[in-house]
């Protein structure tokens, strides 16, 4: 008994590397019932009509990707499947290439056009500043797009000015920027705010949620499997869960198990 509380590290590492092998390999369904924040983040962008307006900030860079990536590409088939104009943009120099790729990719499978049916405006530095300015007049605040056409007339942006004319927007964000867009964005101009994170920061935004500050949030790779489940898109987060799942248990059972031999030997040391 004695010997097994000094396993060597790396037969664990083994253990971990199969439980995370295996089922990619040898891939089964896993149900992921969506939660009722997903499913607010979900009915409020499918009760918007055609040629609405969502804003979409990718705030993350490639450190977090694994997690928000996901979320930002069932946002994205969402949204062009019920012809919505998606605005995007980022306030992570790290966040560009990441929000370019997912927003071209997703469009080109639906023949959507930049410019015409979504406009990615790119990163600017800022934060809360950036937020304000297009708060006031979104064409001062980024009077060119990522590809250096100009805002100013664009079909994307018809009916758009500002801030206030947004029908909802969600921060998809991997630090405390998501507090910039509640003070600075939602409680000043007034639109619905939704949030996507990292499962470590999940537990922060109940009391955003319980305030009414917040309408929906997805919490990590579960958040997007679920709304991957909801679109009817399952991708890349839904393909993760099976590992993650079977990894989780097999940490519960580390955790028991070295319990179990802890006190079995009469906890000499």
């Amino acid at each position: 008994m004695e010997k097994l509380l000094k396993i060597d590290r790396r037969i664990i590492f083994i253990f971990v590397a199969l439980a995370v092998t295996i089922p990619l390999l040898f891939r089964f369904k896993m149900s992921v019932p969506p939660t009722r924040h997903v499913i607010s983040m979900y009915d409020k962008i499918d009760s918007l009509s055609k040629d609405s307006h969502v804003l979409i900030s990718f705030d993350y860079d490639p450190s977090s990707k694994e997690e928000l990536q996901p979320m930002a590409r069932a946002l994205l088939h969402h949204c062009f499947k019920k012809d919505i104009k998606v605005i995007g943009m980022t306030l992570y120099p790290a966040g560009t290439g990441l929000a370019d790729k997912a927003i071209t990719e997703i469009g080109d499978e639906y023949g959507k056009r930049s410019g015409i049916d979504y406009v990615f405006l790119g990163f600017k530095a800022g934060s809360s500043l950036v937020i304000l300015n297009m708060g006031e007049d979104i064409y001062t605040a980024f009077q060119k797009d990522f590809y250096g056409k100009k805002t100013a007339g664009m079909k994307a942006l018809k009916g758009v000015s500002s801030l206030r004319d947004i029908d909802y927007a969600v921060n998809l964000t991997a630090g405390g920027i998501y507090e910039a867009w509640i003070v600075y964005g939602r409680e000043k101009y007034n639109f619905d705010l939704g949030v996507g994170c990292t499962a470590v920061m999940g537990p922060e935004m109940y009391p955003f949620i319980q305030a009414k500050q917040l309408m929906g949030f997805l919490g990590g790779l579960k958040g997007a499997a679920e709304y991957e489940t909801l679109v009817g898109h399952k991708d890349r987060a839904a393909a993760g869960m099976a590992p993650q799942s079977v990894v989780h248990v097999l940490v519960v059972c580390f955790i028991l198990f070295g319990n179990f031999i802890y006190f079995t030997t009469g906890r000499k040391k």
